[in-house]
Order: C-alpha cells, then sequence, then structure tokens
C-alpha cells in the first residue's frame, strides 16, 4: 500500500488525500549515550548532519576486540534528532512518522514526548505525532536513541542505527488505516481473474462519518480498467470499519517471471463528496500452487524453485539501504538464472519486495532466526571459542506476536510474495533446543517439544491475516521434527542440508510438501532437486557474500556467496549459470596451485586468469562450465579437443592445458555451431587504471548511486588479475558512499577512500547529491596511470 510519495518535505496547502513524504535529509547524529537528548532545549550544534538510511558500525573500525559473527564491526548507543517545520494549513490533519527499520531498540521522542519503544531491529513502525505537533512559526524536534550496546547479538552482520527510510505521512481524520488494504485473487482465468479487495476506514474525526470507498483497477500505463463503489455506512468516530469489495478484469495479464505484469489498486475514500484518502495498492494477478507430488505451480504450470538466500547488508554500504544497489545486486542473480530470494532471516526493506514484483522474482518472506532460545552468536571466529546469547530471543515472549503481524499486513499485498517462513533453524540440535530422535542429542538440551505451541500460536497469526500463501519453516533437525510434529505443522517442511531424507520422508509423509529452504551449492544438492519432481526447489547458500558469520580475525564475512560483497561474479556463479540458466554460455577458469603442505584432497581455488608464467607447472588445469551440448577450447588458436557436456546437472568439463602466455578461449557449441564464449587473456604489467561505470546519468535525489569498477589493467587495457595495488579514490560534486573490494580479509574502512584491489578491481559507490551538476571521480595509484570519469545529475 504506498500514497502520494514526495522527495522533500516542503510548505503545501491541505491536501485532499494522504500524502507521504521522504524524512530522510538533515538529521543530526552523535555516537554515544546523552541522555536529555529528546529533549526540544538539548545542544546538538556539534553533532554531525547526515541523509539517511544510515549505518554507524559500517563506519567503525573492524577489531578482533568485537564479535566474529557480526564481522568485528562494533556497536555501541546513538542519537538522532531532526528539527522541522509544519505549515499551519496542515493543522487538523492527521500527521504520523513511519520508519522502515532501526536496529535495535529505538525510543522515539517528538517534542518531548515518547511515541513508543520497538526492539525489533527489523520491523517496520508508525507513531502518530498529531497532539503534540507544532504548527506555524514554532519549530518540532523529533529525536531516536538507539541502543545496539549489545553488539554481539547476531550470528550476522546487523548494523546499527536508521538504517532504513523515514516517511511523514499526513492524512485527513478519515483515510485508510495503516497497512489497512489487502488485496487477492481468488479466480483467475485466461478471461478473467476476480479481485478482492480489504479496506479499513480509519475515522479519526470527533464525530461519526457516512463514508464510501471507490476501488479502481488500473494497468501499468494507468488506464482504468474496472471500478466498484461501496458504502461503508456509519463509521464511530475513533473507530475503524472494514469494507469488502470485489471487482472483476478481463482477459488479465498474469505475473509471471519472464513478464511480471503489474496492475494498481487506486482505493478512495469520500465522506460527504470529498475524497478524503487515496493509497494505491501494488496487485499481480498470478496462482500459485505447492503439490506434494509434483512440486511448485505458478499460474498452473509447473515451476522448480531456483532461489538463494540473501541477507540485508550490501557490502560497503554495510546496513544503510540502498535500493539502486540491491537492484543491480538482484538483476545480476536474475541474469544468471535465479528465479527466488529467501530473506534471511527476517524481514527486509519494503523496497525489496517492490523489486522482486517488478523484476520477476518470487520471494520466501521470513520474520525470525530465533525464537524462545538464544543461539550461539560467536565472538572469536565461527564455532571458535565461547559464544555468546544474546538476541531477539529476550524480547520474542512480548514482542514476537506483533512482530510477525506486522511483517505480514506490510507485505502481504505483493505478488512476488509466494511463502511466508515463521522462523529459521529454529530446532537446530543443541542450540539450544534438541530431542532424543534427533541429531547429536545430550542431556540437558531444552526440550524440542516446546517449539510445537509456539509454532501453532504462530501459524494461526499468519493465518488469519493471510490464508492465500502457505506458511513454511527452514527446519535443520528433521528427524526431531517430524518427532515433536512441528514438521507436520507446516504447509511447506523447508529442508535445510537435509537432501538427504527428501526420499524417506516423501515415503513417510506423502502428503508432505518438501522445499530445500537452504542448500549448498554442490551438484549433489540440486540433483535431489532436479531428479524428485515433489521436491519444490532450493534455496542456496548464499546469492551473495555478507558480513558477519566470519572466521578468525581479521576475516569479516562468509564467502558463501555466488557474488563477492561487491556484487562481482565469482567462478562459481557461472556453474550455477550452466545449470539453471536457458541462454547459451560457457564459462572457463583456472585451478590455483595447492599451498605447501596442504592436504593432497583440500580444494584449490578457480582463478579468472590466465596468467602462469611464474608457475612451475607444465600444465594448469581448468574447468569449462557449459549449458550448450560441447565445449571446445583453444589455446592461441590451436584446439585443444572438444567435450560433450554430458550432465546436464554437473556440467564441469576438465582439461590440463600447456602453460603457455596467450588467449585460452571456451566456445559452446549447438549443433556444432558456437553459440556462446569466453576468454581468459594474459595481461601484462598493471600500468592504468579504469573507471567503469553502470550508470553515468544520476537522479539527483540524493540516494541515486554510481556503482564504479575500478580495475587495474595493462597497457592493453587487460585486467591484472594478481596483485594487491591500493588505489585512492575521490569525488567532487558528490559522494564516495563506499569503497570496498570482494577480498574478506581485507578489514581496511570502506568509507576512506583507499583500498587494495583485490583479484584486480574494487568497487567505489558514489552518490548522488540533492543538487543538479557535475561528478567527478578520480582514481589513482602510485606508479600506475590515473583516470578521471564523469557523471552527471540531473
Amino acid at each position: 500500500m504506498k500514497r502520494i510519495s514526495l522527495l522533500v518535505l516542503a510548505a503545501v496547502t491541505v491536501a485532499s488525500s494522504a500524502e507521504r513524504r521522504n524524512f530522510d535529509d538533515d538529521w543530526k547524529f552523535h555516537l554515544g549515550d546523552l541522555p536529555g537528548s529528546e529533549q526540544p532545549g538539548a545542544n546538538d550544534s556539534a553533532w554531525r548532519v547526515l541523509t539517511l538510511p544510515h549505518d554507524w558500525s559500517i563506519e567503525g573500525a573492524y577489531s578482533a576486540s568485537n564479535a566474529s559473527g557480526t564481522g568485528y564491526l562494533p556497536g555501541g548507543i546513538g542519537w538522532y534528532r531532526k528539527s522541522f517545520d509544519l505549515p499551519e494549513s496542515l493543522r487538523g490533519s492527521r500527521i504520523f512518522v513511519d520508519f522502515d527499520g532501526v536496529y535495535r531498540d529505538s525510543d522515539v521522542w517528538v517534542n518531548g514526548h515518547l511515541l513508543g519503544h520497538r526492539p525489533s531491529g527489523y520491523s517496520s513502525f508508525e507513531y502518530e505525532l498529531t497532539p503534540y505537533l507544532n504548527f506555524g512559526a514554532d519549530h518540532n524536534l523529533m529525536a531516536v536513541r538507539v541502543d545496539h550496546s549489545a553488539a554481539a547479538d547476531s550470528r550476522f552482520y546487523t548494523g546499527s542505527g536508521i538504517y532504513r527510510h523515514v516517511w511523514l505521512v499526513t492524512a485527513q481524520p478519515v483515510h485508510v488505516a495503516h497497512w489497512g488494504t489487502f488485496v487477492r485473487t481468488p479466480i483467475v482465468s485466461d478471461t478473467q481473474a476476480v479481485v478482492s479487495i480489504e479496506t479499513s476506514v480509519m475515522n479519526q474525526s470527533a464525530a461519526g462519518v457516512a463514508a464510501q470507498v471507490t476501488s479502481t483497477i488500473e494497468d501499468a500505463a494507468g488506464h482504468e480498467l474496472a471500478s466498484v463503489s461501496t458504502d461503508a455506512g456509519q463509521v464511530a468516530d475513533g473507530a475503524s470499519k472494514l469494507v469488502m469489495q470485489q471487482v472483476a478484469v478481463r482477459n488479465p495479464q498474469l505475473w509471471t517471471l519472464d513478464v511480471p505484469n503489474l496492475y494498481a489498486v487506486v482505493t478512495r475514500i469520500t465522506v460527504a463528496g470529498s475524497v478524503t484518502d487515496e493509497v494505491r495498492t501494488p496487485l499481480g494477478i498470478r496462482t500459485i500452487r505447492f503439490d506434494p507430488n509434483r512440486g511448485f505451480f505458478l499460474n498452473g504450470e509447473a515451476l522448480k524453485i531456483k532461489g538463494v538466500c540473501l541477507h540485508h547488508d550490501l557490502g560497503g554500504l554495510g546496513a544503510a539501504f540502498s535500493e539502486v544497489a540491491l537492484e543491480r545486486r538482484l538483476r545480476i542473480l536474475k541474469n544468471l538464472g535465479v528465479n527466488a530470494i529467501r530473506c534471511s532471516h527476517n524481514p527486509m526493506a519494503p523496497e525489496e519486495y517492490d523489486l522482486c514484483d517488478r523484476l520477476g522474482l518470487l520471494v520466501m518472506d521470513e520474520a525470525f532466526d530465533e525464537w524462545t532460545g538464544g543461539k550461539h552468536k560467536w565472538i572469536q571466529g565461527w564455532n571458535v571459542g565461547e559464544p555468546g546469547t544474546r538476541g531477539y530471543h529476550e524480547v520474542f515472549a512480548e514482542w514476537s506476536d506483533r512482530d510477525l503481524a506486522d511483517m505480514v499486513l506490510r507485505d502481504r499485498n505483493h505478488p512476488s510474495i509466494v511463502l511466508w517462513s515463521i522462523g529459521n533453524e529454529i530446532d537446530y540440535p543443541g542450540d539450544p533446543f534438541g530431542h532424543p530422535m534427533g541429531a547429536n542429542y545430550r542431556p540437558g538440551m531444552r526440550d524440542a517439544n516446546e517449539l510445537v505451541p509456539i509454532a501453532r500460536r504462530l501459524l494461526s497469526i499468519v493465518k488469519l491475516l493471510d490464508a492465500t500463501r502457505p506458511v513454511t519453516q527452514a527446519l535443520a533437525d528433521t528427524p526431531s521434527s517430524n518427532a515433536t510434529g512441528l514438521a507436520d505443522l507446516l504447509d511447506v517442511a523447508g529442508y535445510n542440508y537435509l537432501e538427504q531424507h527428501y526420499a524417506r520422508d516423501h515415503r513417510t509423509y506423502p502428503a508432505r510438501v518438501i522445499l530445500g529452504s537452504e542448500n549448498s551449492h554442490s551438484a549433489a544438492a540440486w540433483r535431489a532437486v532436479a531428479k524428485n519432481e515433489y521436491v519444490a526447489g532450493q534455496f542456496l547458500w548464499t546469492g551473495v557474500d555478507y558480513l558477519g558469520e566470519a572466521g578468525r580475525y581479521p576475516s569479516r564475512g562468509n564467502g558463501a556467496g555466488l557474488l563477492d560483497l561487491c556484487g562481482f561474479r565469482k567462478p562459481v556463479s557461472y556453474l550455477r549459470e550452466a545449470v539453471w540458466s536457458n541462454k547459451p554460455m560457457v564459462y572457463v577458469a583456472a585451478r590455483e596451485a595447492s599451498p605447501a603442505g596442504a592436504p593432497a584432497n583440500r580444494p584449490v581455488a578457480l582463478a579468472e586468469t590466465w596468467n602462469w608464467h611464474g608457475d612451475a607447472r607444465k600444465t594448469i588445469p581448468v574447468e569449462v562450465y557449459t549449458n550448450c551440448a560441447s565445449a571446445a577450447l583453444f589455446l592461441n588458436g590451436k584446439p585443444l579437443g572438444e567435450q560433450p557436456a554430458g550432465d546436464r546437472l554437473n556440467p564441469v568439463l576438465h582439461w590440463d592445458v600447456p602453460n603457455e602466455p596467450g588467449i585460452l578461449r571456451a566456445v559452446g557449441l549447438r549443433d556444432s555451431q558456437e553459440v556462446a564464449s569466453f576468454e581468459l587473456t594474459t595481461s601484462g604489467v598493471a600500468h592504468r587504471i579504469r573507471l567503469i561505470a553502470d550508470k553515468v546519468e544520476l537522479s539527483s535525489d540524493g540516494h541515486d548511486i554510481a556503482n564504479i569498477e575500478v580495475r587495474v589493467v595493462d597497457a592493453e587495457g587487460r585486467r591484472v588479475y594478481h596483485g594487491d595495488t591500493p588505489v585512492d579514490v575521490t569525488v567532487s560534486g558528490g559522494v564516495l558512499a563506499a569503497l570496498d573490494s570482494g577480498d574478506l580479509r581485507d578489514v581496511s574502512s570502506a568509507q576512506s577512500g583507499r583500498r587494495k584491489v583485490y583479484q584486480g578491481r574494487a568497487l567505489a559507490i558514489v552518490r548522488a547529491g540533492r543538487n543538479a551538476g557535475t561528478i567527478t571521480v578520480r582514481a589513482s595509484a602510485p606508479g600506475l596511470q590515473g583516470e578521471t570519469l564523469t557523471l552527471h545529475a540531473r
């Protein structure tokens, strides 16, 4: 549900409908606790001025004294303050503030009045400001205290602060309630779709009113297709009323992965002939179905879920949300064959679901990583030393119902969402629950039977608010959850790294829908999905490398992704493309030499380079991935042979190639015709820097960014893969938001402007300001020719 959005708060006349304004600009920030900062008269003259979203942890120093679970970055307490004015013409309106997410334990005041407290760092929430506001010449002061002093409270990086957008909402007294529309399509055919619309009408005036609700279906171009009006009758003062409507759309254009058609439901409330509110709710007309024998169906067609798990951090930006940065990642993942995203392990920023709606990606929306028991939060390194156990479980009993309900209410209109998940690995053996029938049971574990009544309660909350989608949970110990009955409660049973139990449980529980809710990149894990029609699909761990859940210092993150921290593709992403994509492709990479003294069976890394002149090996083992019928390899134009790609589920071809410099070229063949190619070329010594931007035209909205690859190349422009050249990047006319690399062991600051390249490249993220003009980006490095790039903010 969306209201009209504006990017600046300006003096406006009273609007006939609600308005939603971006409230991100001109906040003041102080790191550290300053009691009394909620009072308007507190002195904040020395505070830093910034634009949200903001994550203070990513700005801090990496240190071995911090927790590995959250990437060795600090937490703490921070204060935010914002002064704002409201015109006299808004007196009589109802005014609210919406926070998309604050990590964590936030308290919000306006003009010294406490509005509320929210422990969860992932929930979106709204407070009404109306009773405490000043209009006209008197200023208003909003203050937010964020307490992340228990920094080791997660198994992965969370960030700290107001790290998502904030919105100021002005509404007339009679308006649609917060998250007050629910749109679904109970009947869909080729000729007609029946759209069911629920609208919660809120009356905050001093007397009862007679209201009318009109809902109109518009296509993507804004053309009206159908409309229905309903008299709500009398809505008492201080009360809300639910209005139910149905309207038919003829010859609907379905929401699909390839063509994600979107409509909008425009809801208007009318009182005494005047429109008092207008909201737009996204509508994607589609059907979903999970079958215990045949898996997942979208619009009646069987479809394997080819998903990835994603955490919410954005590499060098930390947790500070950027729709542009996220869209870049999602597009790369979709282009290599990914069709689904699992929100690991918490609700994401609202814009992520908008993106998945528009791009054609399915979503598993997940609520919790822990319930009543605290999981291990590793301090010295993953599975090293003594863990901490602080975390969300400390407030679960009080807040879980509210947080889960808010997730469903906020997100339930997105066609991309096909599953609600009430938890991730809550049944993980010994962390902290266990059962004699489960894995690694030891006396003293908390009884896994405790989870069943909690799951029943959470399931009932979801079903009450949205019965159109199945509910799942990512199970880590299905023998235990089978024994307690937890797995049987779920509409879809999620199996984390448990593909060895698919066949057994399909026989034992024939009515169960089975989904690989978290899986490794192995060929065997995918084969268990592809070869068994009853398995709905899988979600790889993970789509992108992420901060936290790290090994010993100085490791700052986890390298399980198809993409690295900068969103650059790793060799494993091409193997997944060969398995999941139908677009012709081929890829070649070489194996590094085994380190001295390493075990013979230890895997060695693949490298996207053909620079092996310093390597004593006479031949270099290479791997070729393709989804073509066969692949051929050429070294400096000389054929090295052709191999059929016999196993579509594990299309890995091997060659031992003479260690000669030049061009190694792989070719994908279909019907003996070249349909794809990929080259590795020997580079010379590092000569200069290239700046390669994903765009040069930016919006001057204070949020738009350009992602600029900082590449070290030789005199011929070829990437110099090896080496760690330090590069300096400066920006004028804009902001260098981050300078990062994919090296998980580089703990220098992403905000410093200096970075060693990794595998010949780094990523500069440049943000435009609020003013139109030229943005100049300069990159330099000792002994290399630098480069200057010009961007334009419009």
